[in-house]
This record gives structure tokens, sequence and C-alpha cells, in this order.
């Protein structure tokens, strides 16, 4: 049953190692015939892992024994699944601005930066973030940031010596969330797996920063928006249009008509995806030995390394 493999896969590729409780839980799901029952009432693109388990949470269905929080689903379902059709798999990971950064700033500042599925936009603040790079230490020119973002490296990672300016923040995203609205704090907490408490921490950090000074994130399909957020940039900066882990939510004729119209504007592209999800990017990857979650990072066009999906680790192979 093809919806019994997705939970098995986001157990064994994605939670195993970064999740205990959801990789059983995600496992268990994929052999309980009556919950998958409940989940295949819904759309196929609602029936994500990580959209079920996040709605569960937001609805008490939290026990860690399977056998309690199978009943605490069937009870709040019709709750549950309402989440789920309202809510996306938005996980907006701060983290990620720290395999995102090397690249950012090696660009010619100062930065206009625009972000294709932002969500609440919490990557459009890598200036305003603390880094840590194995043994190397990196703050904004202020002091130390309450977000502080560790990411283990290999290779020959061009790790900046200062922060880049940004003049600009923008983005769009089918449905933006207010990093200053409690409800969709609530949402993006959810969406942070048990047992990962920093990364809910660094979250509510980063929205206090995003809060503070809100990005300009526009309702919108991303092909339909982005020229025109070119565009407005301020015509003195560097412009980068920037993903992390969105085009695979996208059919292959819109990542295509994307890829098509983001090289034709007058800015620079960095792309965060998982391997095969940019198809020409696929001849040029090294070969790699783990089999685990990564994401390819690329400056227009041209893959640089992979990222760890959360931003906890950078193994580079481009050039220095």
């Amino acid at each position: 049953m093809e919806l019994a493999q997705r939970f098995r896969d986001f157990a064994l590729l994605e939670a195993r190692g970064n999740s205990p409780l959801y990789h059983r839980r995600a496992l268990d799901i994929s052999v309980d015939a009556e919950v998958l029952a409940l989940i295949a009432q819904l759309p196929t693109d609602k029936q994500q892992p990580n959209l079920i388990l996040a709605a569960a949470r937001v609805h008490g269905a939290t026990a860690v024994a399977y056998s309690e929080f199978r009943d605490q689903l069937r009870e709040n379902w019709s709750a549950i699944s309402a989440t789920a059709l309202r809510r996306r798999t938005q996980t907006n990971e701060a983290g990620r601005a720290a395999t995102l950064l090397p690249v950012l700033a090696r660009l010619p500042g100062p930065l206009s930066l625009i972000e294709v599925g932002a969500s609440a936009g919490l990557c459009l603040y890598p200036d305003r973030f603390s880094y840590r790079y194995n043994t190397a230490a990196l703050d904004p020119a202020d002091g130390p940031s309450p977000v502080v973002l560790t990411c283990k490296t290999t290779g020959a990672v061009p790790i900046p010596d200062r922060l880049p300016r940004v003049v600009h923040r923008a983005g769009v995203d089918l449905n933006p969330l207010d990093a200053g609205n409690s409800d969709d704090r609530q949402w993006l907490s959810a969406l942070v797996w048990p047992g990962q408490d920093e990364r809910l921490s660094r979250l509510r950090s980063a929205c206090a920063i995003a809060a503070a000074d809100p990005p300009a994130i526009v309702t919108g399909d991303l092909n339909e928006q982005v020229t025109e957020l070119v565009h407005a940039a301020p015509r003195d900066s560097t412009v980068v249009v920037f993903h992390s882990a969105v085009l695979s939510y996208l059919s292959p004729q819109a990542r295509a008509d994307f890829r098509a119209t983001v090289r034709d504007l007058p800015c620079h592209w960095v792309s965060q995806e998982g391997t095969g999800v940019l198809s020409s990017l696929a001849d040029q990857l090294p070969p790699r030995e783990s089999t685990a979650a990564r994401l390819v990072l690329a400056l227009d066009d041209e893959p640089l390394a992979f990222a760890g999906p959360h931003g906890q680790s950078l193994d580079w192979f481009g050039p220095a």
C-alpha cells in the first residue's frame, strides 16, 4: 500500500536518528490498517506523515504509548483532519540559515533576500543569528544572538569572517505565517519533532526576531510572484532568490517553469532541495556514502554541498 510505504519511508529515511518517538510512531502507523484508512480519506497531498503527526499534536494526540496515541487520534480525528486540510507542512527551520550563509556571504552586498515558500520567513534573518562551525564562531556585530546555529562541516567550506548586510527581506507563500501570531507560532511549534527541544527553543527565539521586524511576505504562487518581487527589490542591492525544501511540493513542470523564470531574472538563485528535486543538478553531484536525507545546496544551478535537512551539517564539495 502506497500510504503505508510513505510512513515507512518517513520513519526510516527522515525520523530515524532525529526523533525516536516519530520513528516508532510512523512505523506503527504503517502497519495499522484502521489508522491508514482514516488518513487515506484525506487528499493525497494532505497525507504527509509530518502534517498528520503535527496536526495530531495540536489536538492532544501526544501519548507516548502507541495504543493510547491511537485512541487519541481516533477520538479527535474530526479536528485533526480539519487542521490537516487547513494547514501545510511549513516547517520554518531557522537552522537552514547556517548552510545558506557561506553562499550568501560570498555575494557582493548589500543583499536583498527573497524567499519562495517562506512560511513565516525565519530564514530571511541570516544576519541576525550566531553561528558555530566546528571550531569557528561568528556573531552579529552588536553581539551574540539568542539564536545560535551549530553546523558540523566537512570539506573546504568558505566560512565568512563577517555576516552579510541585508537591506531588504521579502517572500512569497501560499499561506504565509505570522511570527507574531500565537496560532501560527503554535503550528510552527507542532511541526518541530518530539525530542528536539533545541530546535523548539531556536524556533521561539527566531520568531521573536521576525515579529520585531516583520518581512514583507505576499500570498500567492511562487511562479506567479517571484518576478514582481525581484523587480521590487532595491536597485542598489544584490538580489538573491532562495528556498529550502520547497520545490518538492511542486509538479515537475512547475519546477521547470520556476527554474526557467529565475534563471532569466536579474538575481542570484540559491537552492536547498532534496537530491533529485532539481533534475538539472543530478548529473553534477558526487557519489555519497550515506543514505540519510540530505539537501543539495546550489548557487545559480551549480551544486556546492550536501546540507543536513535542518542545517545541522554541511558537506562541501564545490570550489573553496
